[in-house]
């Protein structure tokens, strides 16, 4: 009996681990190609108007703006306005489309809250530059303006840095100087050992070395604005880099608070219990089991656990959180906010993850242009544009 039940208990063992291993292989895979999941049904010709029919889902049923990406290539900027067509279809207004593409029923398509393909797209005039960083030169878009003031944007997990052309406009309108960067293993920086995401543990030196790009160029002050787990870096960037001490402010969307529960989230998101995602750490977390995993070095979670080290936070931050994002739960930013009433201001929006933008624009502009003004730039002249 005693020899069957640790054979029971080795093999119970063995499963564990190889469910952790298998989701900390998923959380830091190396970033793969879009995803084209949804089909255009038909395209509805009204006048000078077009609405494009797809399948209903929580997303495209989601009021809005939104951008579909085309499998063929190109992109299609859907308006707010959402339209019933029976119960399991809506049709959403087309409100502009990337040069060359004429949508068609039967096109592949990925439903995105990244509006903006390109800088120009998002009427911002940028130039390339690379940034070079400890494993290789990163490409960066810049957007110039006071150069004694910039704001550095860092995208997420699995996202191109377009995603934060979002944010940029904002920065511009207030007449900072950006840098939209790339980091290694993102799909668009440099490629470092096996292309897997240290979920910000390596990546913070990426973005150290474009706050040193700024500083020789002027810089005396730096906002940081960080999506998902690019809010993470900017977390760590203002506590223990170097330049820590120029950040006056941090922007952050869906930001990652505690990789652990998030990795609980997204178990749960993906039809696991919860509890499953702790076997996922000691993989991450332990240097041998780590290296096993194909990363260069243990990734130290608990450093990134910012509700517990709240008492240690010291620049001032806006979150911008959606309310039904069920990838990085809202709850974390609600309770760092309650606990740093005199650092951190949450506002909420009717949203998924890094979809605040999407789902109210004007508010979203409105709430970080205030927030900035009144709080971090407060008093510093800028010029104007």
């Amino acid at each position: 009996m005693k020899r069957r039940l640790a054979i029971g208990g080795a093999m119970v063992g063995a499963a564990g681990a190889a469910l952790g291993w298998t989701i900390a292989r998923k959380l830091t895979t190396p970033v793969g190609p879009r995803r084209f999941k949804l089909t255009l049904r038909s395209v509805e010709v009204n006048g000078d108007r077009q609405l494009l029919l797809l399948d209903r889902t929580c997303d495209t049923e989601a009021p809005g703006t939104y951008n579909l990406w085309f499998e063929r290539g190109g992109w299609a900027q859907l308006g707010n306005e959402v339209e019933d067509r029976g119960q399991n279809q809506v049709a959403r207004a087309l409100v502009g489309v990337s040069p060359g593409l004429t949508p068609r029923a039967g096109d592949r398509v990925s439903w995105s809250g990244i509006y903006y393909a390109t800088p120009a797209d998002a009427g911002l005039d940028a130039r390339d530059i690379s940034i070079v960083t400890p494993v290789g030169s990163a490409p960066a878009w810049r957007v110039d303006g006071d150069l004694s003031t910039w704001a550095i944007h860092v995208h997420g997990l699995g996202s191109p840095r377009a995603g934060t052309l979002r944010g940029v406009q904002v920065a511009t309108e207030l007449g900072l100087t950006s840098l939209v960067v790339s980091y290694h293993n993102d799909g668009e920086g440099p490629t470092a050992g096996r292309g897997r995401s240290t979920l910000g543990a390596t990546e913070v030196e990426d973005i150290e070395a474009a706050i040193g790009y700024a500083v020789r160029r002027g810089a005396e002050r730096i906002v940081l604005f960080g999506w998902s787990m690019g809010a993470a870096i900017a977390l760590q960037v203002a506590h223990r880099s170097d330049y820590a001490p120029l950040v006056v402010g941090l922007v952050l969307d869906s930001p990652v608070l505690d990789w652990v529960e998030v990795i609980k989230a997204n178990c749960k998101r993906a039809g696991l219990p919860g509890g499953a995602g702790l076997l996922a750490v000691p993989w991450l977390t332990l240097g041998t089991l780590a290296r096993l995993l194909g990363l260069p070095v243990r990734i130290p979670l608990r450093e990134f656990d910012w509700v517990t080290r709240a008492e240690e936070l010291a620049v001032p931050k806006l979150i911008l959180h959606g309310s039904h994002d069920d990838s990085v739960p809202i709850r974390l930013s609600s309770v760092l906010a309650e606990r740093r009433k005199d650092l951190v201001q949450l506002e909420v929006f009717d949203a998924g993850h890094t979809l605040a933008w999407n789902s109210d624009s004007q508010r979203w502009k409105s709430s970080v242009s205030t927030w900035l003004s009144e709080g971090p730039l407060a008093g510093i002249r800028r010029p104007e544009r």
